[in-house]
């Protein structure tokens, strides 16, 4: 199995099926979400994120994206109500984002590509750990937040003032007292579908969770994701954008909102 996959002409999402089949599967992610295709589900619940700053860890460059990591052995930041039963616990955050403020996303709302997604990517404590979870039909729960173009996000800047620092692949600084929840919406309203990992092994094993509002980011702060780089140091220079998967087949899935 091929473990150097990415996002070029050679390695990109439309390659990824060579090393991993299952990229044709029943249940793959990114989609397409249709509002008005969407059916209102009211035995949905109200989302629940309690997140503790003090879980926060590190930020990293892995190479695909920027991903900032938490504790998870213990229920201090944790996922609850919402399509999902039990509770389920913040492992990391990252983001994808395109080459220019027109694309990016890896959900699309009827088609309309957002400038950034942000993924917060939890693990059901049913099973013992990340690692056991990552594999079973309803072992990820992860929220999804779209970026829009707009005025400058203060609560983003944390996040890009630490870029310096992990300007290319496998750089690696401490990023602690952070609470996620500040990134997300004023609404909590959803769509929710059974779906999988975006980017390799895509394992179909989450539970999406695409939030209805966006939150906002300038111009210049998309600009500092941009110069990002895939690379390692030392490596021929290749700037971190058009990190996306693009939508898959719905194959008869169900798309539910929690709203009318």
């Amino acid at each position: 199995m091929s473990h150097s996959w990415g996002y070029g002409a050679d390695n990109g999402p439309e390659k990824w099926e060579e090393g991993f089949p299952i990229a044709n599967g029943p249940r793959q992610s990114p989609i397409d979400i249709v509002p008005t295709q969407a059916q209102h589900d009211p035995s949905l619940k109200l989302l629940k994120l309690k997140y503790d700053p003090a879980t926060a860890q590190g930020i990293l460059n892995n190479g695909h994206s920027i991903q900032v990591d938490f504790a998870d052995d213990d229920d201090s930041s944790t996922m609850t109500g919402g399509p999902i039963s039990g509770t389920y616990r913040l492992r990391q955050f990252h983001f994808h984002w395109g080459d220019s403020d027109d694309r990016g996303s890896e959900h699309t709302i009827a088609g309309n590509m957002f400038p950034s997604e942000l993924h917060l990517v939890h693990w059901n404590t049913k099973y013992p750990s990340f690692g056991d979870a990552v594999s079973q039909p309803d072992g990820l729960g992860v929220v999804g937040v779209l970026l829009k173009i707009g005025s400058a996000n203060p609560r983003l800047q944390k996040i890009i003032d630490a870029f310096d620092e992990i300007k290319s692949k496998g750089k690696q600084t401490t990023f602690s007292n952070f609470d996620p929840r500040t990134l997300l919406p004023a609404s909590l309203d959803y769509w929710t579908y059974d779906g999988s990992l975006t980017t390799p092994p895509l394992l179909e094993t989450v539970t999406w969770i695409v939030l209805k509002e966006p939150i906002s980011v300038s111009p210049g702060q998309m600009a500092k994701f941009r110069s990002l780089l895939f690379n390692a140091e030392g490596e021929e220079r290749c700037c971190m954008v058009d990190n996306y998967r693009p939508p898959q087949p719905l194959k008869g899935r169900k798309v539910r909102a929690s709203f009318k």
